[in-house]
């Protein structure tokens, strides 16, 4: 994100008026620059396909496919713009099933103008970003690790899986690109998506927690 090429932004919201008044907002930013608006799950997959943004805003409660499901289906058709949920919901299901699903971020609707603009110039710059009450509701749920490790593990498309599978047997980007003959860059994002949803930092810890899962004998791995 520069002066002379700022971050291109689609938001995603079936009301017209929270996305004209965010409109509004970003027109005031120099560096953010709103190149397309959706107000279903559906268009929101298309305008991400082709405009190719750096950044979405996606509400949760939409009629037809909801938050979730429309992030669901960006990732898993390999969309690697940072998503940031902007909704009213501070249900900690909400919060911690988008940070599985891929979301770079979780803001609130009735955060302040100038905040809500701060937290999306963060994301762009690749910052996880949370409206402040919901940091201890994330926090309480990851320290639920089972359960959430189980849904984390039903989050993966199948592709992220057979990625997870050959980072355990030790294989490098390069070569899961050969086993599965996709380009290297593919591999990056999948794995990128797949330990944001685990909620790992490291390929390292990629390939313990899924030998630990192979040991349990879960029924996906």
């Amino acid at each position: 994100m520069s002066e002379l090429t700022p971050a291109t932004v689609l938001m995603v919201d079936d009301h017209p008026l929270l996305r004209k008044g965010l409109t509004q907002l970003i027109e005031l930013e120099d560096d953010l620059n709103v190149v397309g608006e959706a107000s279903s799950g559906q268009q929101a997959i298309e305008l991400a396909e082709s405009l190719d943004p750096d950044l979405i805003t996606l509400d949760l409660n939409m009629q037809g496919m909801d938050g979730l499901q429309t992030l669901k289906a960006l990732r898993e058709r390999g969309v690697d713009a940072r998503i940031i949920m902007l909704t009213v919901s501070d249900s900690d299901e909400d919060v911690v099933e988008a940070i599985r699903l891929g979301a770079d971020g979780y803001l609130l609707k009735d955060m302040e103008p100038e905040a809500l603009i701060e937290k999306l110039k963060e994301a762009v710059l690749g910052k996880m970003v949370m409206s402040p009450k919901l940091t201890e509701i994330l926090a309480t749920a990851l320290r639920r690790p089972q359960r959430q490790t189980n849904r984390a593990l039903a989050s993966l498309t199948s592709r992220e899986l057979d990625i997870l599978k050959l980072i355990a047997k030790g294989l490098s980007n390069k070569l899961i690109a050969r086993e599965l003959d996709i380009s290297d860059g593919t591999v990056k994002v999948h794995v990128k998506h797949l330990l944001k949803k685990l909620d790992l930092r490291s390929r390292v810890e990629a390939a313990v927690w899924m030998v630990n899962q192979q040991s349990k004998g879960d029924a996906r791995v």
